[in-house]
């Protein structure tokens, strides 16, 4: 069964309930994390030699042994299958015809659309083919807050859209600096945005940041320099536009207050998050450099390359190096 946004929940709290669970698509941090969850639920333990069962590429040729063996100290067994593909579709089908309680769980990254093996598993009632993606927006807040909640720690608003933006979709690392988080904060604690500053500090995606106020200020070697440590650091092409897109969008908020009649003080201030003080100057600088109007039209050229990057079969590495190169040639010639 093809399992949507609107059961994904359902079907996350009770992974039990199903024979086989086939987790695929791009997010392999998002794979990984779901795939122990359902085993933990079921054996009660990732890692127990009784009744968890874990195979590689290496390894694949025991799905059908160990799918089919029975647990030695009672409970429900669990298999845990990396880097599944089609080439298991004939072992998925031999365990579905054999009467075994244990819970198959395939890790199926950049599995196709076309695929055999998903195609068997979504036309099953006792099975479930999950798409794993990057988390956007308030999805990824959403996850972000539900992370902490489960640590007893609650975050405010201006702090977690902060930290949405700085940590990407990348679903472990953003797990990772979670649980770094709620260790900062303690128990029933509160996390602010100095405090996700403070303890994120260099982690993350800082240098999209770094990339953007360097761009929107006309320093094209900052931000080329920026730009390629982000694509090191394994950021999307769509990640670092969205970056962009919200900086720009934050220049043209505070253009558009001053525009208005607003004092360039009160503008700044208005800002949610605030500009981290550090960074006060260089935003100060941007926005000497550009006008209301061409904000306006800059932002809609990079929501036009996030569309170009989606549609196409462009690199996308390329269309971003080149449009920041133009944006920080533009900011330098208005200087």
């Amino acid at each position: 069964m093809k399992i949507d946004a609107r059961n994904l929940p359902r079907v996350l709290a009770d992974p039990g309930a199903w024979r086989v669970i086939l987790l695929h698509g791009e997010d392999t941090g998002l794979i990984q994390e779901r795939a122990r969850d359902a085993v933990r639920h079921v054996a009660g333990s990732v890692d127990d030699p009784f009744r968890v069962a874990v195979l590689d590429r290496e390894t694949h040729a025991r799905l059908e042994e160990e799918a089919t063996a029975l647990s030695l100290m009672g409970g429900r067994r669990a298999v845990r299958v990396r880097d599944a593909s089609d080439a298991l579709l004939r072992a998925v089908q031999t365990v579905l015809a054999e009467q075994t309680d244990t819970l198959v769980v395939l890790e199926a990254q950049g599995l196709p659309s076309r695929s055999k093996l998903r195609a068997l598993l979504e036309s099953r009632q006792d099975c479930a083919s999950i798409g794993c993606y990057p988390e956007e927006g308030r999805t990824l807040e959403a996850s972000m807050t539900s992370m902490l909640a489960a640590r007893h720690v609650r975050v405010e608003p201006d702090a977690l859209h902060w930290l949405a933006i700085r940590l990407g979709a990348d679903r472990a690392a953003a797990r990772s600096e979670m649980e770094k988080l709620a260790l900062y904060a303690g128990d029933t604690g509160t996390l602010t945005l100095e405090d996700a500053r403070a303890c994120i500090g260099d982690a993350g995606s800082i240098s999209l940041e770094d990339a953007a106020f360097a761009a929107t200020e006309g320093k094209r070697a900052e931000a080329d320099l920026a730009l390629e440590r982000a694509l090191a650091e394994g950021t999307s092409p769509i990640a670092i536009i969205r970056a962009f897109l919200s900086h720009l969008h934050r220049l043209r908020r505070v253009r558009a207050a001053m525009a208005e009649g607003a004092a360039r003080a009160d503008a700044l201030k208005s800002l949610r998050p605030p500009v981290f003080f550090k960074r006060t100057a260089s935003f100060g600088r941007a926005l000497d450099a550009w006008s209301l109007p061409a904000l306006t039209q800059e932002t809609a050229t990079w929501q036009a390359l996030e569309l170009a990057c989606k549609q196409t079969g462009a690199s996308d590495a390329l269309l971003c190096r080149r449009q920041v190169a133009v944006l920080a040639a533009r900011a330098a010639r208005s200087h």
